[in-house]
Order: C-alpha cells, then sequence, then structure tokens
C-alpha cells in the first residue's frame, strides 16, 4: 500500500513530516511519496524553484526509509493535478496496489470543488489527517461523495486499490509554509519548525530573503 502527500513544500516543514509519519507508521504503508507540485491551481505560486524545493525535500526526509521523494509532477508540464498524478501512478504500479491520497482538513472540505474528485476516489483511497476526535459536519456536496466509502479500520484500505475514506488521527502542528518565509525574510530564525538540514539549504541558496 502506497501513500501520496503533494504540495509545494515551500518549504517542507515539521507540520508535513510528523501526520506524514504518523500516516506511515498507523496505516502500515510501503513507502509513502511526497510530490512537490510544479504549477499551482488553486493557491499561489510557489516562491523557490523546483530545483531547491526538491533539493529541500531530499535533505528533510532522508534517514527516514519509508519516505520518498517523486519529481513527476516537476517533469509534467502545466496545472499540476491530483487525477492526472494518480493516473501516472497507476499506469506504473498497476490497478490492483491499493493507493492513499493524504490530504488535510482543511483540503478534504474543498475536495468536491476538485478537477475530477469522483475519478480521483476510482484511483485511490482518501486519507484525511487531522487532530484526533475532530470531527464536524460536511457540506452537502462533500457528503453526497462520501456516502457509503467511509470507513474506521486502516485494514479496510488493503481490501481495494482505492474509493474508501478513512480519517485518520495524527500529530498535527501549527506550522505553515507561509509563516516560515515570513520568518526568514524578517531576518528571524526558523528552527524547531523546520529540519536543520534544510535551513542550511536555505541558507546556502539565500532563500525567502
Amino acid at each position: 500500500m502506497i501513500g501520496v502527500l503533494g504540495g509545494t513544500f515551500d518549504p517542507v516543514h515539521l507540520g508535513h513530516l510528523r501526520p506524514a509519519l504518523d500516516c506511515l507508521q498507523s496505516l502500515g504503508l510501503a513507502e509513502l511519496r511526497f510530490i512537490p507540485l510544479n504549477v499551482a491551481v488553486h493557491r499561489p505560486q510557489p516562491e523557490a524553484a523546483a530545483s531547491w524545493r526538491l533539493a529541500m525535500l531530499e535533505a528533510a526526509i532522508a534517514g527516514e526509509p519509508g519516505f520518498r521523494v517523486d519529481a513527476r509532477e516537476l517533469e509534467r508540464p502545466g496545472g499540476s493535478f491530483s487525477y492526472d498524478t494518480l493516473q501516472s501512478l497507476r499506469a506504473e504500479l498497476g490497478e490492483a496496489r491499493p493507493l492513499c491520497l493524504l490530504l488535510g482538513g482543511d483540503a478534504f472540505r474543498g475536495f468536491a470543488d476538485w478537477h475530477r474528485p469522483r475519478e480521483i476516489l476510482d484511483l485511490a483511497h482518501l486519507v484525511v489527517m487531522q487532530r484526533p476526535g475532530v470531527c464536524g459536519p460536511l457540506a452537502p456536496g462533500l457528503e453526497v461523495l462520501c456516502a457509503g466509502r467511509t470507513c474506521e479500520d486502516p485494514r479496510a484500505l488493503r481490501e481495494a486499490p482505492g474509493g474508501r475514506i478513512l480519517f485518520q488521527a495524527v500529530t498535527q502542528m501549527e506550522i505553515a509554509s507561509t509563516r516560515v518565509r515570513a520568518l526568514l525574510r524578517a531576518g528571524r530564525g526558523a528552527r524547531y519548525l523546520v529540519p536543520e538540514a534544510v535551513l542550511a539549504l536555505i541558507a546556502q541558496a539565500g532563500l525567502y530573503r
């Protein structure tokens, strides 16, 4: 079972890494792939060049054997859509292997407005990372998408290649890349928010100044 976590990672920080590790361990994933986007569709474009965001990710996950950086979106022109990425992964991994698309609670609340959400659920499971005990009402469109798909046991994800939705409790940290960039731009430190290896690359390249 493969996990997928996409984002700008501009820069990657502990708020990305700790929840990802929680999912890797709790779901028993064979690996978790971090996929940095190329061209953002529903958010501002990344500040750091793709090559530096890729290097920061590789530095951040070095030493964690279950983590892997996947650069396929950076190599594909045009907007970065999860549907296209999952189709590409399916072509690589085959139709039978379970895929889990990891996303945060805020992203999940807007999932019904994503590009081809039903087709995404045909290609992969959704794993919604949230604080323990957090569960609120769903918007009508999202409730329709979720009907009959939710499960509580991670083992259920292994029974099908996709189509199910699991709400996974994770360690959540109030860290945002925008805040990290603002600190660095102001000449303040981002230690304990960002891995030391990533901070070293940021200093080397003079990023976010």
